[in-house]
C-alpha cells in the first residue's frame, strides 16, 4: 500500500472483519458498484456483505484480499458471494 491509499474499513480483527461503520456501507457499495452494468444485484450483495463483514474492498473490482471476510464468503455453489 502506498502513502495516500484509501482504506475502506480494512483493519482486520481476529475474525477477518473490518472496522467500517454500518452507516458507511451504502456509500462504499455505491463506489464499489459504480462501474458495473449490473448495479442492482451488485448493490444488493455488496450491502449484504458489508453488513456482515464491515468492510468493502477498495476500487471497483478485485482487491478482495484486503477484506478476508468479504473475500471468503461463498455461494452454495462455491462462487464468490460478494462483488
Amino acid at each position: 500500500m502506498n502513502e495516500g491509499d484509501v482504506v475502506h474499513g480494512h483493519k482486520d480483527n481476529n475474525n477477518g472483519k473490518g472496522n467500517l461503520k454500518p452507516s458507511k456501507c451504502a456509500g462504499e457499495c455505491r463506489r464499489r458498484c459504480s462501474k458495473t452494468h449490473h448495479k442492482k444485484p451488485c448493490l444488493f450483495f455488496c450491502n449484504k456483505c458489508c453488513a456482515k463483514c464491515l468492510c468493502v474492498p477498495p476500487g471497483t473490482y478485485g482487491n478482495k484480499e484486503t477484506c478476508p471476510c468479504y473475500s471468503n464468503w461463498k455461494t452454495k455453489k462455491g462462487g464468490p458471494k460478494c462483488p
